[in-house]
């Protein structure tokens, strides 16, 4: 049966496949039948059914309705897609992605070699963990591997790529045979759920992984690749025509479900949104809550929905008062706010003359210096130790505030505690930007090469500049911009850990100490603001030691992802809307 129904694939394909009930009557002569066994193959986040061998729409449309909750099956090969609709209009929905087919014979190996991590199957449960995590952080379904059709029935195979020194998973693709799936006559494959980690320093692990499975199936005796891709991924659209893919004129179906929501919901609001106002919008738009775009380019807009209207410029929003936003603004009252509510802060006072600011670094040792009303980062020099660094980092936080602070600086980690309503929804890890080496270029092209892809990966909001901070974190380091740094070396090349600068985040929510969390909800009690993100300096995420730095009230939500943080602003801003849980 199977054989047959791939026939008809062929000709569904090229656009000449007779009719079902001809085909039927074909296949009857020889004793078989074209729906002996319609085939849907688990891949660990759903199934993947293969529309040609389902007798008729109606059992196409009745299994893609027996989807389990919190999976995602997809129907493709779909040759009718329009009868399998009108099944059931109101639950299916037609994938707007589209169909792309390399044909091996096309295929044209790579010129160049890419170093620094290696390719292998999956193989035990830390590496479906290690999938999962990545495929989590970039808003994909996990994988549940006990689910997964066996192999020798055909089902698929997931592949990884390690980084040679850290050993960590930073990208994940899953390919299927369709030869062992359903003995396609043509030898075809299909390639799913390619994924890089966004912060991974090395380039061209995508890349890689489509041009592995390529050789692995070409290897095997198959003819060609197909893949699935969002029509409006113009990054992976670009890597696939680069390798020669071409546009193929076949369908996909989905049940409508909280996971497929932006694909059949519309696309919303059209304005150019940054992610940090973007994520909130789509939150918005998901739950029926009308979006007013008032400035796209400031992140201003307003949500509307029965009969309450609040203004928003990204997180910061009409519940938040002018007296909580100064007190967040101003860090020298956030420093007399927050411990006058007994918690722990750096010692600080107002940079002045320099025989002042000799004199506290004196006391102090090693100190930091900072506008005294600054955001991103901007003017904030660490660990400064001589005079000469301070007088010189007073120069550069002036350009952003007239008043300076000085304070004393204290080692650890940089975690950014996000509170909503009172609560704590997310927490992260700060990590400044940094570089691997390869032993051929130098670090200002290093630098640029890893700023373009934090840039990629963000929107745009996430870039390191090369200033005198990078160059003095550089240079502290024993290296300038010319230096070329040794194959597999990191460096970091800033101080602070702010994502505006090139920074990454580790998500510690789940292992947060409760010491943290209480000090957390106390600070945001004690600034009276309802949404704020909280910069402590802390030894780990999961010990109760703790020193604040300061409070933002405009935080970026997006950056915490997956954690529910729009879903919660949105919750606070209309408690009566109802969130959509996937």
């Amino acid at each position: 049966m199977k054989a047959n129904a791939s026939i008809y694939n062929q000709r569904l394909l090229r656009g000449q496949a007779p009719s079902y009930e001809r085909l039927q009557a074909r296949f009857a002569e020889d004793g078989s039948s074209l729906d002996d066994a319609p085939l849907a193959l688990h891949c660990g986040w759903g199934r993947l059914l293969i529309g040609h061998t389902y007798p008729d729409p109606a059992a196409l449309a009745h299994e893609l309705l027996n989807e389990k909750p919190g999976e995602r099956d997809i129907a493709l090969y779909v040759a009718a897609p329009q009868q399998v609709l009108a099944q059931s209009p109101q639950q299916l929905f037609l994938d707007p992605s589209d169909t792309l087919r390399l044909w091996f014979s096309d295929y044209r190996p790579a010129q160049r070699v890419f170093r620094g991590f290696r390719i292998r199957r999956a193989q035990n449960q830390a590496d479906w963990d290690a999938i999962n995590h990545l495929y989590i952080a970039r808003g994909m379904l996990p994988i549940e591997p006990t689910l997964l059709t066996p192999r020798h029935q055909g089902g698929p195979v997931y592949w990884i790529a390690e980084d040679e020194t850290t050993n960590a998973v930073i990208g994940s693709v899953m390919g299927l045979n369709h030869q062992k799936a359903f003995n396609d006559p043509e030898n075809g494959s299909s390639l799913w759920c390619l994924a890089v980690d966004p912060q991974c320093t090395r380039p061209g692990v995508g890349e890689v992984l489509v041009r592995h499975l390529i050789e692995h199936f070409q290897s095997r005796g198959l003819a060609y690749l197909d893949l699935s891709v969002l029509h409006d991924n113009q990054q992976a659209k670009n890597l696939y025509a680069k390798l020669g893919f071409r546009n193929l004129p076949t369908f996909a179906i989905k049940r409508k479900n909280g996971i497929n929501e932006k694909l059949f919901l519309g696309p919303g609001p059209q304005a150019d949104f940054n992610p940090y106002a973007r994520i909130i919008v789509d939150e918005a738009h998901r739950r029926g809550i009308e979006v007013q775009v008032d400035d796209a380019e400031a992140g201003l807009f307003t949500l509307v929905h029965g009969g309450r209207r609040i203004r928003c410029r990204e997180s910061l929003s009409d519940l938040t008062t002018a007296v909580s936003m100064t007190l967040c603004q101003d860090k020298r009252l956030t420093n007399k706010v927050l411990k006058a509510a007994g918690l722990e802060l750096p010692v600080q006072q107002l940079a002045g003359n320099a025989d002042d600011n000799l004199a506290f670094l004196d006391e102090h040792q090693r100190i930091v210096v900072k506008p005294v009303d600054g955001e991103q980062g901007q003017g904030v020099a660490v660990d400064l130790r001589t005079i000469e660094d301070v007088q010189a980092a007073v120069d550069r936080a002036r350009q952003f505030d007239s008043r300076v602070l000085l304070e004393s600086f204290h080692e650890g980690l940089d975690l950014r505690i996000v509170v909503i309503g009172f609560d704590v929804v997310a927490a992260a890890i700060r990590r400044p930007a940094e570089i691997m080496g390869d032993g051929r270029h130098t670090i200002g092209q290093l630098i640029e090469a890893q700023s373009r892809r934090r840039s990629a990966a963000t929107g745009g909001e996430s870039k390191i500049p090369m200033d005198d901070e990078t160059r003095r974190t550089v240079e502290d380091a024993g290296f300038t911009f010319e230096s070329v740094l040794p194959a597999d070396q990191k460096l970091a090349v800033r101080r602070t850990a702010n994502l505006h600068t090139g920074g990454c985040l580790e998500d510690v929510t789940a292992i947060l100490h409760p010491v943290l969390k209480d000090a957390a909800i106390r600070a945001a009690r004690a600034l009276d603001i309802p949404v704020v993100g909280l910069d402590l300096m802390v030894p780990a995420a999961d010990q109760p030691e703790y020193v604040f730095i300061e409070a933002n009230e405009r935080c970026g939500l997006a950056n915490h992802e997956p954690q529910p943080t729009a879903e919660r602003f949105v919750d606070l801003l209309f408690p009566h809307s109802l969130p959509v849980h996937g």
